[in-house]
């Protein structure tokens, strides 16, 4: 893993410069962008913002798995040193939760707050607990675990008052007698709509019912649902399609990293969700794409190792790193516009600027886009 820079107050030029040998090593058709950010052509600059009333400091923040190899103490003084604001805390599912004993916090209040404390010593809102699994997987064993995980997170959010929860629909079987998950998108032939009519009614549907009505006796309302491959909530119509089946504790996680390579525009997804009332948390990843093998390949060729990268379409990238700063403030001015209520959680799984590193440079493309939105 790579150290995080010891001086990160670095100019916007050296920023970019900083790791040109790095994606001309390792990313297909980098020149380009290399010869950018190297050049002597003037970076582009923003219009002065002039903040209206319906701009607001959404808090920036980030997703606590990248600190998974830190204590909690140790965890949160890298946070207080970057300047964010907020954080997400795993609980348990597919990524670890090192920073949240979820059984002994919610069995022993007084431990609940005094972790809680931890944070609130140095300024840090706790503003959301995320149980990524899949609660309807057609293995019993594994769904009763996520199951478990999913309730006990509702419990810790009751005692230390975090109002959303943060994971994923799930994805049931394709049929009863199925053992893996079965992820359908295609209509065709009929046999594939037929199991994923039986897959909502049967099993999302019912599941997350019982799931929502959980969450509100205990006081949340806000399930947020990362749209993400290999789940039956992938895109915003199927979000929608849950929330008008199950009620208004369904909503978004709009992690646009899974937006990005299937065509959505993200300033438009961000106001459809916003309109709906159905915007509760961000993610905020980007993703690079590699446009001689999307044209040979496809969008359906996803790389996550470095490895990977000569032959792949698309794979993720820290903020700023796949789609340009102006974009970005486009994104953070369309969630100040449908006066967001969430934070901005950097998720970082950047191949490239692993760990610590992709935290701090999504870091400052946020706060700088967000500095020049609200005029400071």
């Amino acid at each position: 893993m790579k150290k995080q820079p010891k001086n990160s107050a670095i100019g916007r030029r050296d920023f970019l410069a900083a790791t040109s040998s790095l994606l001309a090593a390792t990313v297909p058709g980098a020149e380009m962008i290399v010869h950018a950010a190297n050049s002597e052509a003037p970076l582009p600059s923003f219009p002065a913002a002039r903040p209206s009333g319906d701009l607001r400091k959404i808090p920036i923040g980030v997703f606590d798995p990248v600190y998974e190899h830190l204590s909690l103490d140790a965890m949160l003084d890298k946070v207080t040193a970057l300047g964010l604001e907020a954080m997400e805390i795993g609980t348990g599912g597919y990524p670890n939760n090192p920073h949240c004993p979820l059984d002994d916090l919610i069995a022993d209040r007084s431990k609940a707050k005094a972790w809680l404390k931890k944070f609130e010593d140095r300024g840090i809102l706790v503003a959301t607990l995320s149980c990524h699994g899949n609660p309807i997987h057609p293995d019993l064993k594994h769904a009763q675990k996520d199951i478990d995980t999913f309730r006990k997170t509702v419990l810790l959010a009751e005692i230390i008052d975090v109002r959303v929860i943060v994971g994923f629909s799930g994805c049931p079987g394709g049929t009863p007698q199925d053992t893996q998950p079965n992820w359908i998108t295609y209509r065709w032939p009929p046999e594939y709509a037929k199991m994923q009519d039986w897959q909502w009614k049967e099993k999302i549907i019912p599941y997350w019912k019982d799931a929502a009505k959980f969450a509100r006796e205990h006081g949340i309302k806000r399930l947020a649902f990362e749209m993400h491959p290999n789940f039956a909530v992938y895109n915003p119509r199927t979000l929608m399609k849950l929330r008008e089946a199950v009620g208004e504790e369904i909503g978004a996680n709009c992690d646009l990293s899974h937006l990005f390579w299937q065509g959505c525009d993200p300033v438009e997804v961000i106001h459809f969700l916003g309109k709906q009332g159905a915007l509760f948390h961000a993610h905020m990843k980007d993703t690079v794409f590699f446009p001689e093998n999307v044209n040979t390949y496809g969008v359906l060729n996803f790389a996550f190792e470095t490895n990977e990268l000569d032959l792949a379409s698309e794979t993720f990238r820290a903020v700023g790193y796949g789609h340009g700063a102006g974009l970005w403030k486009s994104i953070v001015k369309a969630y100040m516009d449908v006066g967001f209520e969430g934070i901005l959680s950097i998720e970082n799984e950047d191949p490239i600027l692993a760990g610590e590193v992709g935290v701090e440079r999504a870091a400052y493309v946020l706060k700088n886009v967000r500095k020049e939105l609200l005029g400071e």
